[in-house]
């Protein structure tokens, strides 16, 4: 991708690798701080991290990765988000198997650090249905939810709506949000790889499809909803919200 004025166009990217790199390390930073407290918990016993700093946590650390490394990816973490954007025509589909590759990569590589490092606890930290929920009914919140956090990071990404570094506090906030009131029907997972990913390390994949058809049937909701808010996708500015802004400063 070559920038051209205000203009994001296809072609060459001299600093691809470090938009990939840039997902590898947010997702693997976003699902550390996301697992991570059940983790804990279960090792030292009890609970020192509460649910509610679980569930606050991983939505600071979004705020803090978009914030330090947005301009580089466009801090996706996130499939649903990667696809979003590609409906959108805002982010090119060719790019698109290469981004999730380093999601799911980063995703594997921090649950398989706290295996490592703390050992493996049942389903600790990870996001399953909770008590009384069965795994259709956790498919529809995870898709309700994910349609929500979508949409937020969509049209915090449009020209119309853009609210430059405030879209970390969106973003952030909504996921604080949405764990605080949702975090024990689900887990409040609203991302395919923070779920399957720690699920596949661990070997505790229980309703992993919820997990996998909620986030994913998300997609096109939140994509006809930012259709109706604002109309269709692929404006300059939104361009490069979703495909990070690396090439302007590159040296």
């Amino acid at each position: 991708m070559a920038v051209n004025g205000d203009q994001i166009v296809d072609g060459a990217d001299p600093v691809w690798w470090r938009r990939l790199f840039g997902e590898l390390l947010g997702t693997f930073l976003l699902v550390l701080v996301s697992v991570g407290p059940g983790v804990v918990n279960q090792r030292v016993g009890g609970e020192p991290v509460s649910r509610t700093a679980a569930v606050v946590a991983p939505g600071l650390m979004v705020s803090s990765i978009i914030l330090f490394m947005g301009a580089v990816s466009g801090a996706h973490l996130n499939p649903s988000v990667t696809l979003a954007f590609a409906l959108r025509a805002d982010f090119p589909w060719r790019r698109v198997p290469g981004y999730l590759a380093a999601q799911f990569a980063g995703a594997v590589a921090a649950a398989g650090l706290l295996a490592g490092l703390l050992g493996g606890h049942g389903t600790a930290g990870l996001t399953v249905p909770g008590p009384g929920v069965d795994t259709p009914l956790a498919l529809v919140w995870e898709l309700i939810l994910t349609v929500g956090l979508v949409s937020t990071i969509l049209g915090t990404a449009s020209g119309a709506q853009s609210v430059g570094p405030l879209a970390a506090v969106a973003v952030g906030g909504y996921l604080a949000l949405a764990g605080l009131w949702a975090s024990p029907l689900t887990g409040a997972s609203m991302n395919v790889f923070r779920s399957l990913g720690p699920a596949l390390v661990y070997g505790q994949p229980r309703g992993w499809w919820a997990y996998l058809v909620g986030p994913l049937l998300a997609v096109p909701v939140a994509v006809g909803v930012a259709l109706l808010l604002r109309g269709p996708g692929g404006g300059p500015v939104s361009r490069r919200a979703a495909q990070g802004d690396a090439g302007r400063w590159q040296r």
